[in-house]
């Protein structure tokens, strides 16, 4: 019997060049202009946004079901989490929370739906938000923006939030450092949560993708071996089940990085005074 290729889930998070572009130099540092796969799916997912949105943005009367769509996903942003959260002083804020949603929504929803290629060798997408890099960059990005919103809005007593009211002179020297520290590990966590969630999906569906191909050949070899067609199918089915509650994943988890983003915007937009 021929050797089967050994099982790499983790071969589908590889990042390789699709088209070779310049390499320059910033302070020293190499800098590659190239489009990745990773790239290439971020532009793929940018495209589907312009194209969905140009077909929808028709301002109807009676909406079609495309101009209902973007309506409804507006309506999750603006009336589901900015303004029970936020309440009217976030209007303003609502094109960036709408915009991060439907950013990491559209490249969860494209590497769930794309991932059965990979399971039969193909690349045809790449799970963008099961990078780190990636998902820490919309961390940071959403964390320091709404720390420097902080700033420009409130100046120096925006550094009361790390003061607890209320508390004595001698807690607050325990209490300040890890208040710091808590606030700060924010972006952490909000790149962990996406990344970890979206990473594992794709490594189980990966591996029970292996799990049918490999008992399917087993089972072709005739005789006692054609018990394996059982298992494989088995596999199939989890493949089928994983499928539905990965989309589920996708949904919340761009629901979720949404939601913490509009908590943290809260804070400042509201700061000094509840909600």
């Amino acid at each position: 019997m021929a050797q089967q290729p050994a099982i790499e889930p983790m071969h589908q998070f590889l990042i390789h060049k699709i088209v070779q572009g310049p390499v320059f130099h910033l302070g020293g540092l190499p800098v590659d202009m190239s489009i990745t796969n990773s790239v290439a799916s971020m532009i793929a997912g940018a495209l589907i946004l312009i194209i969905f949105f140009a077909a929808t943005a028709k301002r109807e009367i009676v909406p079609n079901r495309g101009q209902a769509l973007a309506e409804s996903l507006y309506n999750i942003v603006d009336r589901v989490l900015v303004g029970p959260i936020i309440g009217h002083d976030g209007k303003p804020y609502v094109p960036y929370i709408f915009a991060l949603f439907l950013v990491i929504l559209v490249l969860n929803l494209m590497s769930v739906v794309l991932a059965v290629g990979n399971v039969g060798g193909l690349d045809l997408t790449f799970a963008v938000t099961s990078q780190l890099a990636v998902t820490a960059t919309l961390a940071v990005l959403t964390f320091f923006s709404v720390f420097i919103l902080g700033f420009i809005k409130h100046g120096p007593k925006f550094l009361g939030l790390f003061a607890p009211g209320g508390m004595p002179v001698v807690m607050l020297i325990f209490m300040i450092p890890i208040e710091i520290l808590s606030y700060f590990v924010r972006p952490v966590t909000l790149a962990m949560r996406l990344f970890g969630n979206m990473l594992g999906g794709h490594v189980v569906m990966s591996l029970f993708g292996s799990f049918v191909v490999a008992l399917a050949i087993v089972g072709l070899s005739g005789g006692v071996a054609t018990l394996a067609f059982i298992p494989s199918a088995l596999s199939f089915t989890m493949i089928v089940a994983l499928t539905g509650l990965e989309l589920v994943v996708a949904i919340l988890q761009a629901f979720v990085f949404a939601a913490l983003a509009t908590v943290y915007l809260n804070e400042v937009v509201n700061f000094g005074h509840g909600h």
